[in-house]
């Protein structure tokens, strides 16, 4: 039986005259764990959009749990990723709480005119629970920390029960403490539930503990990849971040 559920090949995306993948060809199978890095520019949020069903190709074509990326498969198929972001800025006077944030993650299924049922609202609080704000759910979202508010932005792509989790620089601009907390619950998550997981990240301290291999990417193209321990060598990361020096490439982690 085949457990490929990303295929990707030969793809090719541009945004007007700038190129963001060229020839870009990944396969991934369910339940791993793939991290990409590489420095700004290099493709690597790009690939992450195609893979959501949200990139317009060129060049090449994609297959992600089963369907084509195009036009007519994009919204149902967005319906079964889940995507965290970096922290954004919520203004503090929006009249929403921490629950009904995460409850949003269930409308892709439910439909926005229905109303929750008790057993998805039990579902929001065992995953609240899991994340660790299970004390924060009546909080408005505009007050929390830059570490609480990644808890609350991966609890509502749970609560979605995602079969592929896309997380897209989701320790930047957060406190050196909640990088560590989110990073050990990302790991958590890919334990508990072994939904195939892609991680775009400049903080490369924890990435042996918890990818199954490395993708590295530059210039719009898969520039290596493999185990992480063998990605990450002094050499290799020196060569990707275009000479920079061992202090250099420890700065990269925030």
């Amino acid at each position: 039986m085949d457990s490929t559920v990303i295929r990707i090949r030969d793809v090719v995306v541009s945004y007007r005259e700038d190129v963001a993948l060229q020839g870009v060809s990944l396969e991934m199978r369910k339940g791993e764990f793939l991290g990409i890095i590489g420095p700004n520019g290099a493709g690597k949020t790009t690939l992450l959009t195609v893979i959501n069903g949200l990139g317009r190709l060129v060049h090449g074509e994609a297959w992600v749990l089963g369907s084509r990326v195009n036009g007519t498969s994009r919204t149902a198929l967005r319906k079964r990723i889940g995507y965290v972001a970096q922290v954004q800025k919520i203004d503090p006077r929006l009249p929403i709480n921490v629950r009904e944030t995460v409850m949003v993650g269930c409308y892709g299924r439910l439909g926005l005119l229905r109303r929750p049922t008790r057993a998805q609202w039990e579902r929001v609080d065992n995953v609240l629970e899991m994340v660790g704000i299970a004390h924060l759910a009546r909080r408005p979202i505009g007050h929390l920390s830059g570490g609480e508010y990644q808890k609350a932005a991966i609890a509502r792509a749970l609560v979605q029960q995602p079969e592929i989790f896309l997380l897209d620089e989701p320790t930047a601009s957060i406190a050196p403490q909640a990088q560590r907390e989110i990073m050990s619950l990302i790991q958590l998550i890919h334990t508990e539930y072994r939904i195939t997981t892609l991680l775009v990240t400049h903080d490369l301290r924890q990435l042996p503990l918890i990818c199954d291999r490395l993708l590295l990417m530059k210039e719009g193209k898969i520039w290596r990849e493999g185990a992480p321990e063998s990605m990450l060598a002094e050499d290799v990361l020196s060569e990707l971040y275009n000479g920079a020096t061992s202090a250099e490439t420890a700065s990269l982690c925030p």
